[in-house]
């Protein structure tokens, strides 16, 4: 596993991660605790070194199972969760102390003196223009309850007013084959500012596995069903906020003209993802150690082709971006 350094002043991280929404248990098929520390323990005996999770993955559920990794493992791993969409702060009543007492809950879950990441989750863009809250957040980086800030955040406008703060660690954003916008402006200006990129969705809700057709059928509790088209926040955290068949169209096109021989969807779709230098790591979830094993190779794959690179931007600029729904 290669590892790469989080922005200019951060600390290094496996290039492939391991996303935590998914052991939070509330959403998709339920992974039990048994399965959800098996799934731990392949991704640090495979060289991951990052996990990142949330408050609100599982109402917590997420943050304790991995406090109970940490208490069991000898391995050196960074944990960075999210503070802003729990109900006692989202969608209008953030505060200093409502951030105080997140993070405190947060440390306990964990079974940490100190958060080695917080990062704002999707809080309000007017919160992000006032500015106070990064104050809170250095407020609580003085006290030595966090160790360094970030934001997960929605559009390119959002993350271009997160970089006005020269003490912003990193940006966690929506970045995929399918969604490529950021590449133009917001990529280039956190890589000039020394600010690290950590991507989420790498592929698109599983979307980009390849291994959905259009009979493909999601429970009632996953948002790959109830949140389908934006019913319950932003469509973009859904399959890239791609309508879902003509997401599927796009998968055959990539598959039958452009995927390089020897290759599969999900090593294409995550290497080109790692082939941009201002992205640090990306943080795929996993259902199951068979898909901990499959993410991971990736950091070993050679950088696709300029061939491959260009067909993939082509195919974005003149069909794809026209059908990504959602704030971005």
């Amino acid at each position: 596993m290669k590892t790469r350094k989080l922005g200019s002043k951060g600390f290094n991280v496996s290039e492939v991660a391991l996303g935590c929404w998914q052991l939070g248990a509330d959403w998709g098929n339920s992974i039990t605790k048994e399965k959800g520390l098996a799934i731990l323990e392949a991704a640090v005996n495979n060289g991951i070194t990052f996990f990142d999770t949330a408050d609100v993955y599982g109402n917590g559920r997420s943050e304790k199972l991995i406090g109970e990794f940490l208490n069991i493992t000898d391995k050196n791993i960074q944990i960075a969760t999210k503070f802003g969409r729990a109900g006692d702060a989202y969608p209008d009543k953030y505060s200093k102390d409502v951030l105080r007492r997140t993070v405190e809950g947060s440390l306990k879950r964990l079974g940490v003196n100190a958060i080695d990441l917080l990062q704002l989750h999707c809080v309000p863009e007017s919160l992000l223009l006032e500015g106070d809250i990064f104050d809170w957040l250095r407020d609580l980086k003085r006290e030595g309850l966090i160790k360094n800030f970030g934001a997960s955040v929605e559009t390119v406008e959002q993350g271009l007013i997160c970089l006005k703060h020269d003490d912003i660690l990193s940006l966690q954003v929506i970045f995929n084959v399918f969604r490529q916008k950021l590449v133009k402006e917001l990529l280039p200006q956190a890589e000039e500012k020394g600010v690290g990129i950590i991507v989420r969705l790498p592929l698109a809700s599983g979307l980009l596995t390849g291994k959905f057709d259009k009979n493909t059928t999601f429970s009632k509790d996953d948002h790959r069903h109830y949140n389908r088209n934006g019913e319950m926040f932003n469509v973009g955290e859904t399959f890239a906020g791609l309508p879902f068949e003509k997401g599927l169209e796009f998968i055959d096109t990539i598959s039958s003209t452009i995927l390089p021989e020897g290759l599969s969807m999900v090593e294409l779709a995550l290497r080109w993802i790692l082939d941009h230098q201002a992205v640090s790591c990306i943080i795929p979830g996993a259902s199951s150690v068979k898909q901990v094993l499959s993410n991971v190779g990736v950091s070993n794959i050679e950088p696709l082709s300029a061939e491959t690179h260009q067909a993939l931007s082509k195919l974005y600029s003149e069909d794809m971006h026209q059908y990504v729904r959602g704030a971005y």
